[in-house]
């Protein structure tokens, strides 16, 4: 499984790349606008990423807005939605209007609140069909 961590905060980058590191190739950003860079680039060399983990709350580009462009890319890119990237949203932030963003408006595949519970992403990677 390759995995783009998305995420400004080093004990949370830390957290996931132990977790994530067990199970393949793991690349690290730190705002929305590296991980575009990342996808684009992951792409380009025919190497796609499997997951994105991506938290809400960051400087330079919010998770939100990253979505919202790495879904445009793929539109672009004419890619199958069948073939669109599991991404799933990582924040402190457990209010309706961020849950709403995430699924209707930038298309998440999930939703998992901070801190994160090892066991619960577990289940939950498990729940969408990647093999621990």
């Amino acid at each position: 499984m390759k995995t783009l961590i998305v995420e400004d905060d080093f004990a949370g980058q830390l957290l996931l790349k132990k977790f994530f590191s067990k199970f393949g190739e793991v690349v690290l950003a730190e705002h929305g606008g590296e991980a575009i860079a990342a996808f684009l680039e992951s792409i380009e060399k025919n190497s796609p990423f499997d997951l994105i983990c991506l938290d809400i709350m960051m400087p330079i580009m919010d998770g939100q807005t990253a979505l919202k462009r790495i879904r445009a890319i793929e539109i672009e890119k004419k890619i199958p939605v069948e073939n669109h990237i599991k991404v799933i949203m990582t924040t402190a932030l457990d209010d309706p209007t961020n849950i709403r963003d995430s699924y209707v408006d930038g298309n998440a595949t999930s939703y998992i609140t901070k801190p994160v519970n090892i066991l619960m992403l577990k289940q939950l990677l498990q729940q969408l069909g990647f093999t621990l």
